[in-house]
């Protein structure tokens, strides 16, 4: 199939729990951070682009559409790390079977993080592992919501310091909600506003203590 268009992924007209439409393209090594206040659609568009959940339109990677994968290896290849991501073993390990020992510690751990109990970890700790986790899928494309929402400052920079290299490296884009505008200005990247389920123009006082408060609370 040739392919239609330069963007690692495209959604076009893109409709999921009564919200919608979407259009959007991003492009290898791209953040596109999105912010916007409680019940926007913010987690709802991450999951319908996972195929998750129920959704219309058009949904392609590199050009190729998304019904043309298997649903297992579309979500390898557009990864989604959700806000509170699930664990079914009872150690560490036995969730990062072939994953990258420096990615362990680049987020703070010690090699003998394999080792662990599921029940010892905190929750930022498990938010720290479940991006390991995604990450050694090797996707193209990752969906991240809210990945440092539980995380101190320092585990926070570790966290945005290791998504920039892996884009780098692996030529992989990002979609990352994020209610932190400090957050947002040192990714850089493609701001995008949502409301309602679609993509509007920041309000005038988004950077107001206000808005702030709101964006924070969803």
């Amino acid at each position: 199939m040739t392919n239609i268009t330069s963007a690692l992924l495209s959604l076009q007209d893109l409709r999921f729990a009564g919200m919608g439409p979407v259009q959007l393209e991003l492009h290898a090594g791209e953040v596109v951070q999105i912010a916007g206040a409680s019940g926007a659609g913010k987690s709802l568009l991450l999951r319908a682009i996972a195929d998750l959940d129920r959704n219309t339109g058009r949904v392609a990677l590199e050009g190729r559409p998304r019904e043309d994968f298997p649903p297992s290896r579309w979500r390898r290849q557009v990864g989604y790390l959700p806000a509170e991501p699930a664990w079914w073993a009872d150690t560490v390990g036995a969730h990062l079977e072939r994953v990258d020992p420096a990615w362990l510690q680049a987020l703070g751990f010690p090699a003998t993080v394999t080792d662990w109990g599921v029940d010892r970890l905190s929750s930022g700790e498990r938010q720290r592992l479940a991006l390991v986790r995604l990450l050694a899928l090797g996707p193209r494309v990752l969906l991240l919501d809210e990945p440092t929402a539980n995380l101190d400052p320092e585990n926070t920079r570790r966290v945005e310091t290791l998504v920039r290299d892996y884009l780098a490296s692996h030529h992989a884009a990002a979609l990352w909600v994020s209610h932190d505008a400090a957050q947002r200005q040192r990714l850089g990247g493609t701001p995008r506003y949502m409301e309602s389920g679609r993509f509007v123009p920041a309000p005038a006082d988004a950077a107001s203590p206000a808005a702030q408060a709101s964006l924070n609370a969803g």
